[in-house]
């Protein structure tokens, strides 16, 4: 019974850091959820500079405010199917830390839904999915209204060479 008992406080301190408000968003039919401490802004498509030789997730760049953004999609870079962009498809601009530096990239999504209040009630560990799977990415998974969003780690969904070549983007002039 007390090993019972540790296990469910490990559990609720494993998910405690994940509490607080997410950005939902939509990419096919799922759900996800970004922490809106990390959003700095949502736009509409804009012209999106392509550059040669960068991974095909890698859609450009843009010029936001005299300040040059890296634009990656995520549908892409998850390996769903593509599909045209449509009035809903939007761009969340986040801050990112890595290693490499600070950056602010551009994510690609089909719909952005809303900011929900997630709490610890609502969250559960990621699941283990096998050992082939990458799911470094994934924070954890809620379940909020009866839907599943999966929460995302943003500082994960690129690799450091991928983070440092889209640093080297967004310092060009």
């Amino acid at each position: 019974m007390a090993n019972e008992e540790k296990k469910e406080v490990t559990k609720s301190e494993d998910i405690n850091h994940l509490v607080g408000k997410y950005l939902t968003f939509e990419l096919k039919t799922e759900m996800y959820g970004l922490d809106v401490m990390q959003i700095m802004q949502i736009i509409g498509i804009p012209e999106i500079t392509p550059i040669p030789r960068t991974p095909e997730f890698v859609k450009g760049v843009i010029n936001l405010r005299g300040k040059i953004i890296p634009v990656i999609d995520l549908r892409i870079r998850f390996a769903l199917d593509q599909e045209d962009y449509t009035e809903e498809t939007a761009i969340i601009i986040v801050e990112v830390n890595e290693e490499a530096g600070k950056i602010n990239i551009g994510m690609i999504v089909d719909k952005v839904a809303d900011v929900l209040d997630i709490g610890s009630e609502e969250i559960e560990r990621t699941p283990s999915f096998g050992v082939n799977v990458e799911s470094d990415f994934i924070l954890g998974m809620a379940k909020v209204k009866s839907k599943i969003v999966t929460l995302l780690n943003i500082s994960q969904i690129l690799t450091s060479e991928e983070f440092v070549e889209l640093k080297s983007l967004s310092e060009q002039k």
